[in-house]
């Protein structure tokens, strides 16, 4: 390793020392999050920086990413057993099963109507920005996606919506619990569902039983809380491991070349986030507070750009920030990984189509037109966990189903980390929205330990 590098990547773990004690010294961790936020920004931009020093970021970086995907690899790792014991632990101390039924349609209501905003919101900003394929560069590495997005094409052509319902049924439990599938968390939250039930009708029958039931796996709930939180303690470091990479291999070159498309779509972002904001006011619930809660959770949201790893962290800001019912902030949170995610497949795949289509001649403000494009992204976001692959299988279902050609989404590749931070980080809040706006809607029936959705 080049004595520069060699400098750098001390330095980066030194400043991991001076973190720790700023975590330790504050009981909340979000102001540790954001100081690793800070740090991972100023130490990317040093590394693009002192290129011309002699650092060597290919020597560099794997050191940083063991830190910030070793940390992102154990949040999967909480993943499944945490859907299973939650939503299991939430089935098993209802009374009432049909709580279940409202709190599903409540919360998919949620992510299904805001992507048919954040689509719209999609469809103004391309028009506003006067966006279009014309004119787009295909590179060596734009060759390389196009060819890969061809072989996926293949998995997504002629899978309707009764194939990508059936996905969703568990087969094989224990391969589902590996994450093997696309729809294994949706799998997973379908397993706990009907074992919760089951374990309601052996209370019935037999209530000694049931007893001894809902002692383990209350049991088991405290465990698994207890790992989730001896994670969550790694947040800070990893947080600013996986921005400093981020930073350090951007193209700025890409970025400035495809300005205005960036530019959209963060334009585009914000206003999902302001819309969000303007929901939860409209039912009682400060958008101040709210997001006073949730940042924390955002920031690692974008930093990781995984909606699945945040499940851990997104669950415990629902349950002890935001005073959602456990049940509640489960089903949102797993559903939220992967139906209705406003950025990936809300506005993703809406501003693509309309910059496709404008030069073909489509005239994208026609209503008809229109109202089909929102209505199959509102469906493909709903079965895109079928597929799998976030933003990218979202354009692979909305374009050929609307008889548009789908290079586009190679062409973007170089500028995709980027926007796809954000994106990220919209998805993961259109689920704990959902999650909140479902509390106050049902916080009768489903009693909350702190309920947010009091404040006003």
């Amino acid at each position: 390793m080049h004595i520069s590098s060699l400098l750098l990547l001390t330095a980066f773990f030194g400043a991991l020392w001076p973190l720790y004690r700023w975590h330790r010294s504050r009981q909340s961790l979000a102001p540790a999050v954001f100081a690793g936020l800070l740090l991972g920004v100023l130490f990317g931009a040093l590394v693009q920086l002192s290129r011309d020093w002699g650092v060597r970021p290919e020597e560099l970086l794997p050191w940083i990413e063991l830190v910030g995907e070793g940390y992102v690899k154990l949040l999967y790792l909480l993943v499944m057993p945490l859907v299973l014991v939650s939503i299991l632990g939430a089935v098993v101390k209802m009374h009432r099963t049909e709580s279940l039924g409202k709190i599903s349609l409540s919360v998919l209501a949620v992510l299904l109507g805001t992507t048919a905003i954040a689509a719209l919101l999609g469809v103004v900003m391309a028009e506003l920005f006067n966006l279009s394929a014309a004119g787009l560069v295909e590179g060596s590495r734009e060759a390389a996606r196009a060819e890969l997005l061809s072989e996926r094409m293949g998995r997504v052509e002629g899978l309707g919506l009764p194939e990508i319902l059936l996905n969703f049924i568990p087969e094989n439990i224990f391969l589902d619990l590996t994450g093997a599938r696309d729809t294994s968390v949706i799998a997973v939250v379908i397993f706990a569902v009907l074992l919760g039930v089951a374990a309601l009708a052996v209370r019935r029958e037999n209530p000694e039983q049931g007893k001894a039931i809902e002692h383990f796996v209350g049991l088991a709930q405290v465990w698994i809380m207890k790992l989730v939180r001896l994670v969550m303690a790694f947040t800070p470091y990893g947080v600013m491991a996986l921005v400093a990479a981020l930073i350090a291999e951007s193209s700025w070159a890409d970025i400035i070349n495809l300005f205005s498309f960036v530019l959209a779509s963060f334009v585009a972002i914000a206003l999902m986030f302001v819309v969000h904001g303007a929901l939860l006011l409209v039912n009682g619930i400060s958008p101040l507070h709210y997001f006073a809660r949730v940042w924390p959770v955002l920031v690692f949201a974008f930093s990781s750009r995984s909606s699945a790893a945040t499940i851990p962290l997104n669950v415990e800001t629902q349950i002890d920030k935001l005073g959602n019912s456990p049940a509640i902030a489960n089903f949102s949170a797993s559903f939220g990984a992967t139906i209705g995610q406003n950025g990936c497949a809300g506005i993703y795949p809406a501003m693509l189509a309309v910059m496709v289509a404008v030069p073909l001649g489509i005239d994208v403000m026609d209503p008809l037109w229109l109202l089909t494009l929102v209505a199959v992204v509102v469906i493909s976001s709903f079965g895109i966990a079928g597929v799998g692959g976030g933003a990218t299988f979202a354009a692979l279902v909305v374009l050929p189903t609307m008889g548009l050609p789908v290079t586009i989404a190679a062409l973007l590749i170089s500028v995709e980390p980027l926007i796809d931070m954000a994106r990220t980080a919209l998805n993961v809040n259109g689920a704990m929205t959902a999650g909140t706006l479902t509390q106050r809607w049902l916080g009768a029936s489903v009693p909350a330990s702190d309920n947010l959705a009091r404040s006003s």
